[in-house]
């Protein structure tokens, strides 16, 4: 009885939609005015302690394990349980126990590894063909060409940086490597990549002797903080401060200082949170171990104590919402070959995972902003307007 009513209580708000809840002993209730749209099925009750010790840990779990299933749209589910000043993602009392974390350079070179050397040939299937994994840019409507609206992205990113022919990049978290050869070959940059991933080295290193492009283009599987005292002209980079900590932050932008020549240029780009930054207890547990996503006003206080100077910046969050809802629809038309590969606790964690953050941008709980900055004040090596940026080259 104590169950039942606890469950009555927490559910009722959590969500700013109507939602029919189907409990493990055959009873239902629905929550909300209205005709629900979405039904939560519960198999088995979920113990209360698991709830209250870390509610997003604990339901997601049990959406993994089958313990719990959802007949309706996730994203929008989960959407309004973000928008609901009162659910659990915003009450304290769901969020005792948060997985712990280290980011010495063993622990950031397996957490990297934990999540992008899952394989190649898994990326390769939801993925568009430049195996890009961040935010794309849709531009001129284009809202559904994902190859184009990642080509765009990284056009958009090297253009902001005014680049010179015969100067050098670096790219801290290459990934699979299209910005950095992309620089390369169009903007006629000699080029560094740096990454932790042994797949993403290994098939950087392949695209490289492919294009002819030794001598121009390096990659190297290296910690960032590692580098020494070399400097670049211009750095990228692109969905890495994420993944450095809360405490390494300001380590991190003093290195990118660090690393560019006097009146370089650097382009950051990465989620960010419009209000403080904040931990997800199942995303740090099961997609992103050691993952942090920082406020504004914290990566802004980091850029100007690591003497660099602010010049743009750009939020992107409608732009990632779309990138992840067709990363999402890309996904479920091979979910068959998923599960095949990776097991259906897995595809099932992937799905809700695409999907519970194409949510957290949908409702403005987290964002994506690029970060344009100097090494020098603010724009001197720069045009005076953002013209420069949207030009043809």
């Amino acid at each position: 009885m104590l169950e039942k009513t606890f469950y009555k209580s927490f559910l009722s708000k959590t969500f700013n939609i109507p939602v029919k809840v189907n409990y493990w002993d055959g009873t239902s209730d629905v929550y909300g005015d209205g005709q629900p749209k979405t039904t939560i099925t519960f198999r088995e009750a979920i113990p209360i302690k698991e709830i209250t010790r870390n509610a997003s840990i604990a339901l997601g779990e049990a959406y993994m394990d089958g313990k719990i299933d959802i007949d309706g749209n996730i994203q929008e589910l989960i959407e309004s349980a973000y928008e609901n000043a009162d659910s659990f993602f915003h009450n304290s009392k769901f969020i005792k126990f948060l997985p712990k974390q280290s980011h010495s350079e063993k622990s950031s070179k397996s957490d990297v590894q934990d999540h992008y050397d899952i394989g190649n040939d898994f990326y390769k299937l939801w993925l568009d063909d430049t195996l890009t994994y961040s935010c794309a840019y849709f531009t001129n409507g284009n809202h559904d060409d994902l190859k184009q609206a990642q080509l765009d992205k990284v056009d958009h990113i090297l253009k902001k940086l005014n680049p010179k022919p015969g100067k050098t990049l670096l790219d801290i978290g290459c990934g699979w490597g299209t910005l950095m050869l992309t620089a390369a070959e169009k903007y006629g940059l000699k080029v560094t990549g740096v990454t932790l991933s042994q797949e993403q080295f290994d098939l950087v290193q392949s695209r490289i002797h492919e294009k002819g492009l030794e001598g121009v283009a390096e990659v190297r599987l290296e910690d960032y903080r590692e580098l020494g005292k070399e400097q670049w002209d211009y750095i990228t980079s692109v969905g890495m401060f994420e993944h450095v900590g809360k405490e390494n932050l300001g380590i991190y932008f003093q290195d990118v200082n660090r690393y560019l020549k006097d009146d370089g240029v650097a382009l950051i780009h990465g989620i960010t949170r419009q209000q403080g930054g904040a931990y997800n207890g199942w995303i740090n547990k099961y997609i992103f171990p050691g993952g942090y996503v920082p406020g504004l006003t914290e990566n802004v206080g980091h850029i100007v104590d690591a003497g660099m100077q602010i010049f743009d910046m750009e939020p992107l969050r409608r732009h990632y919402q779309r990138t992840l809802e067709i990363w999402d629809d890309n996904f479920n038309a091979k979910r068959a070959e998923v599960e095949q590969m990776m097991g259906t606790r897995f595809t099932r964690m992937w799905d809700m995972y695409l999907q519970a953050c194409a949510a957290s941008f949908q409702s403005g709980n987290i964002d994506v902003i690029q970060f344009l900055m100097t090494k020098g004040p603010s724009g001197r090596v720069l045009p005076a307007t953002r013209d420069y940026m949207y030009a043809n080259k």
